[in-house]
């Protein structure tokens, strides 16, 4: 089994602080993914593939409200 790489690490670090809404794991984890030597545009790239990941179940459960509170102030 091949091992990850300290990038591939600290992406799946930054990945996971967007995932968790922690600010103060996203404000660690951003410069320790420069000091890997991963670019902005690299970080950037993997900031927006976790915040994509993420919104899908966020709009889905938002979806359920709406129609849960459609279905109510129709009754």
């Amino acid at each position: 089994m091949s091992r990850l790489t300290e990038r591939e690490k600290e992406l799946v670090r930054l990945g996971a602080a967007i995932g968790s809404n922690c600010v103060a794991c996203v404000e660690y984890h951003i410069p320790q993914a420069r000091k890997t030597g991963l670019s902005d545009q690299q970080i950037k790239l993997a900031i927006n593939i976790a915040q994509a990941v993420k919104k899908v179940p966020a709009d889905m459960v938002m979806d359920a409200v709406l129609a849960s509170f459609n279905q109510t102030t129709q009754d």
